[in-house]
């Protein structure tokens, strides 16, 4: 308990420019602050981008196809940019780009007549020179995930993953789901990654270094980067990874509506579980309590061709510019209670759970449309399932 609290500071801990007698180290090149900054009570960033009063909650990671990768099988940074645009800089510095967001509207109307509308982002990025992110560099925009419930994502086996894959869709349903395969500079080995929007990260301890280093310019043991001695210590890396990994889910909500149960029923019926697994069972962990459990992320933690709308075209290890993983479903109905907003889906785009759902497409076609064809009164319920959760 006395972990997770302290873990709990260094999560919120605010960094500030050096020197300075408590956390310095940010930046000089950074998007936010913290941690917590981006998932302001452990719940899904905003799409914004700037000096507002949030920061930039949004990423854009950017990659170079002619570019070198930095290890075998990784990404390949642009020269003088790395892998994400820094949108932020400590005094006496510049940020390396301004990122600009706008949205266009995308109507349709369902089978029965029932009008909608979708956005897609419009993203620019112009550069410290004043110029345009050039064309060729591919790039993706990015909002933070909520953070509950990874421990135990983190604590599912290797084998049940890779049971669950089917990468050349066998068995002839339309579904192929696959693992991202990335590589470990500390064994010099592929091992499966399953967290980040393209599984890019193999580990919560992969994922809080990353973020302190590419988010907030925070030098650690694990990416010292050129100082000689690291902004923070491996005291503090431990806290946060264990703090991330003891974060708990909520429990469901709305029990006992009868259209709860009833929407569960269409989730399965329509094939919404083929990829958003209900039920999976942790393996051994490090951490006891994470162990040996029956979990309802409803996620299999691979990556699936998810059609031309949602694609960035940025490919992120074995993942391909269409490729994304299944996002976990547990306590999504809770997020305008936490955050206030809602903005589902990789980059925010979709402002409703049925908004999130239109957008798929590639594997998931089938699945969208018959949830399409389903009556207004079935899709409702379906709906109200997905907010119980």
């Amino acid at each position: 308990m006395i972990k997770h609290l302290n873990g709990d500071v260094t999560f919120g801990d605010i960094f500030v420019t050096p020197p300075a007698p408590r956390n310095p180290g940010l930046g000089p090149l950074f998007n936010n602050v913290s941690c917590e900054s981006c998932h302001v009570k452990n719940g899904r960033g905003q799409p914004v981008f700037g000096n507002t009063g949030l920061r930039s909650h949004g990423l854009i990671r950017v990659s170079d196809p002619g570019g070198t990768p930095l290890v075998p099988g990784g990404n390949r940074p642009v020269e003088g940019l790395g892998e994400q645009i820094q949108d932020h800089a400590t005094f006496g510095f510049t940020p390396e780009g301004e990122v600009f967001l706008d949205w266009e509207e995308v109507p349709g109307a369902y089978p029965d007549g029932t009008p909608y509308s979708l956005r897609r982002p419009i993203v620019e990025v112009i550069l410290s020179n004043g110029e345009p992110l050039p064309d060729h560099i591919e790039r993706s925009m990015r909002l933070p995930p909520p953070v509950i419930g990874l421990g135990l994502l983190e604590a599912v086996s290797e084998e049940t993953l890779l049971e669950r894959a089917d990468p050349d869709d066998a068995d002839g349903d339309g579904i192929s789901g696959r693992p991202n395969i990335v590589w470990n500079t500390v064994t010099s080995n592929f091992e499966l990654g399953r967290f980040g929007h393209k599984a890019s990260s193999r580990n919560l301890r992969e994922q809080a270094v990353k973020a302190y280093s590419e988010d907030m310019g925070v030098t650690n043991p694990d990416l010292p980067g050129e100082d000689p001695e690291p902004d923070i210590d491996e005291e503090t890396v431990e806290l946060t990874t264990f703090y991330t990994q003891t974060l708990t889910v909520p429990l469901r909500l709305d029990t006992d509506d009868p259209d709860v149960p009833a929407g569960e029923r269409i989730f399965n019926d329509i094939g919404c579980e083929q990829c958003h697994r209900s039920v999976i069972r942790t393996g051994t962990h490090e951490l006891p309590e994470l162990s040996n459990q029956l979990i309802q992320p409803f996620t299999d933690l691979l990556l699936h061709d998810m059609g031309e709308g949602l694609a960035d075209h940025r490919p992120d290890h074995d993942a391909s510019g269409t490729e994304w993983r299944t996002a976990p479903l547990w306590a999504i109905g809770l997020t305008r209670t936490v955050s206030g907003v809602q903005n589902f889906l990789h980059d925010g785009r979709a402002r409703t759970l049925e908004e999130a759902i239109l957008w798929h497409d590639g594997e998931a076609h089938g699945a969208k449309e018959r949830f399409m064809n389903l009556n207004k009164t079935e899709r409702e319920k379906l709906i109200k399932f997905l907010n119980a959760l």
